[in-house]
């Protein structure tokens, strides 16, 4: 298992982390396979869009503070409640084709870490599966 560390700039922000996954399956020599990406945090995600323009990302961070906005009576109380739910409809894990020793991406196509509680420090899990 590979471990990406990142830091967070803002409360909410799409990280590309496209790069850091290639460097992690070309480190570890794998040909085929599969790419495990995986964000153990309960207040961010992961995501696979376009990467080319920014305004994509921005995009859905607004579509996302409409569809769960901080203004609702929340219980939780830590105040964090509306990460918590984006978080959930975000995801916390995405799958990836490996052929040729690269993700098998589509052309416009990108990884992102997607932050919803921050600024913080963060993790992303990496587990490559080889085929046999």
């Amino acid at each position: 298992m590979k471990t990406i560390e990142l830091q967070t700039r803002h409360k909410e922000e799409f990280v590309d982390i496209s790069s850091e996954i290639q460097e992690a399956v070309r480190a570890s020599k794998i040909e085929r396979g599969i790419c495990l990406v995986y964000v153990p945090h309960t207040t961010a995600g992961l995501t696979i869009n376009e990467h080319a323009d920014p305004d994509v990302a921005t995009d859905i961070l607004m579509a996302l503070k409409r569809l769960v906005p901080d203004s609702l009576s929340w219980n939780h109380s830590e105040g964090n409640a509306p990460a918590h739910v984006k978080a959930s409809l975000v995801g916390s894990s995405v799958l990836i084709i490996v052929e040729g020793g690269r993700l098998a991406l589509g052309t416009w196509q990108g990884v992102f870490f997607c932050e919803f509680d921050g600024p913080r420090r963060r993790g992303v899990y990496l587990k490559m599966l080889a085929d046999r």
